[in-house]
Order: structure tokens, then sequence, then C-alpha cells
């Protein structure tokens, strides 16, 4: 069971780009599935965080201020204006426009850890950016979305916080108290949290993709093209801001892949349930999902035999 854990996880984004390709040519593989399944996955693999972390990747936060700080604002800066950018210079229609902003909005996504450390970067300042970047995320998301979207449709920042605390942080504390008080059953499970994240993250883009392959056979290309250029132009930004700050090298890999890499289920998640008026607002996390996991595979290669 072990071995046939870690091939689903050493070959998630090619899993993942064969599920979006079946559901993309046959709906019906996966439109029996409602989104609202969506949701509890994602709590589930946030759940599933919280076991991986300790309180030693949080005083990492308080070890690194300058490291963390300088991460989690590129983070939630340039991700962001590149989405909104990116949307403006493309004149998307208005949902997909949203749906790119909110991929940019959300914080880092957890598989840019495995990357880090695959790519030879600093892995303690990759996990300490993403729980930097979630647990600021209730609050950042939310302003930041309503911010630069607020202008085409409503945004109910209260609601989008609640929303975040419920499937991300609210999951992630009972990990890490379960991790805390039963220790034993924590350490049997960890080492199938990587292919279970795996498989959740391929349904959900199986699901989103399904639910919406009439629209992105007619209009596709544009939305893949615009989430290429989004993801590839975060992983330069953020290591050409390692570098003009003189960083070190393995820094600068961990502030690539972490800036590059997003919480593209959360932005899934959030466009389900609360701009279900907008149903395409899910397709840029879809696609970010998929492709965010080939780059990242990519990136980790390229970096490692430097």
């Amino acid at each position: 069971m072990k071995n046939v854990c870690d091939f689903i996880a050493r070959w998630m984004g090619l899993m993942v780009l064969l599920v979006g390709a079946v559901s993309l040519l046959w709906p019906a593989s996966f439109v029996w599935i409602d989104t609202w399944v969506i949701n509890p996955m994602l709590g589930v693999i946030m759940f599933g965080m919280g076991l991986t972390l300790s309180p030693g990747d949080f005083r990492i936060v308080l070890s690194r201020p300058k490291d963390i700080l300088i991460g989690c604002l590129a983070q939630f800066t340039v991700m962001p204006l590149l989405a909104f950018g990116l949307a403006w210079a493309f004149s998307l229609p208005k949902e997909l426009a949203l749906g790119v902003i909110l991929v940019g909005c959300c914080p880092g996504g957890t598989a840019s850890n495995v990357i880090t450390y695959l790519a030879k970067g600093d892995l303690a300042l990759s996990v300490g950016m993403t729980a930097c970047s979630t647990l600021l995320a209730p609050v950042l998301t939310p302003l930041l979305v309503w911010f630069m979207a607020g202008t085409m449709v409503d945004v109910d920042t209260w609601g989008m916080l609640q929303s975040i605390i419920y499937v991300v942080i609210a999951p992630i504390v009972v990990g890490l108290l379960c991790q805390r008080f039963l220790p034993k059953l924590t350490q049997s499970i960890v080492p199938y949290l990587p292919a279970f994240s795996s498989i959740a993250i391929a349904v959900t883009v199986g699901i989103v993709v399904s639910h919406n392959a009439g629209q992105l056979l007619v209009g596709g290309t544009i939305v893949v093209l615009v989430v290429m250029l989004h993801n590839l132009c975060g992983l330069g930004l953020g290591y050409l801001i390692g570098r003009l700050l003189g960083l070190a090298e393995p820094k600068k890999r961990a502030i690539s892949i972490e800036v590059g890499m997003q919480n593209s289920g959360l932005a899934t998640s959030l466009a389900n349930m609360h701009f279900a008026a907008y149903p395409l607002a899910a397709v840029p996390g879809a696609v970010f999902s998929v492709w965010h996991n080939i780059s990242g595979a990519l990136a980790a290669k390229f970096f490692s035999e430097r």
C-alpha cells in the first residue's frame, strides 16, 4: 500500500492532467458528483496539512521574521497584481476574470513544500511561508478579492472570511490537536496523506471541469494561456525578488515556488460557495490545479540540476 501511495504522489501532475482531459472530453465521468463535495475534500486536505505541521514550523516564523515577511509580502502582492493585470490585458469576461483574481489572492499551495524540497530549496522557509500565508488568508484573501473584483461583482468579504476559517483554518487546528494528543494514530496516517491529497485534487479538477466542459471547449484556450502566464510569471518574479534582495540560492528557490504555486483548491471552493451565479469563476482554479503541478515538477527538475 505504501508503494502504491508513493507512486500516486510522485505522478500527481500526470494524474491531474489525465483526469482534467477525461472530464473535459467525457463530462459524464464526473458530472454526477455535485460541486458541494469540493469543500469537504479541501477541508480534509487541510486537516492532513495540520497533521504534518509541528510547533517548530510556526517557530520558524518567529526565528526568521525577515525571510517570512519578504515571502508573504511577495505572495500577497505579486500574484494578485498579476491576476488583475492579466485579466485586464486579455479582456477576460467578468466570470473568468473573477476566477483568475480568486486564484491570485489565495495563499500558497500545500504542494509547494514538496516541490521546494525536490528543488533543493530552503524547505524551512517554504513551510513557514505556507503556514503564515494560510493564517493570513482569512483576512487578506477576502479584502484583496473585494479590492480587485468589487467593481465587477458583489463580494461578501465577511462570508469569505468565515468560509476560509471553516474550510482551511479549523481543519488545520484539528489536525494539530490530533498530532498533539493522538501521536501514534497520526504517525500511521501521515505516510498516506500525499497520495490522498493528490486524489482529492484530481477529483476536484474533474468535478469543476466536467460541470463546465461546454464553456471550456468553446473558450478554454484563453483560460489555459492566462493561467500558465500567471503561474510562470509568479515563479519568475518570486525568484527575481529574492535575487534583487541578495538572498541565498535556496531562499530564492523557496520564494519562487511559494509565490508561483497557489492554493487553487481554495479558489475553486470560494468560487462555488460565494459566486455560484458565475459558474465559470471556478474554472481558472481547476486549470491552475492541473498546470501548477506540472510547472512545479519542471521547476524542481530545473533547479535540482543546477
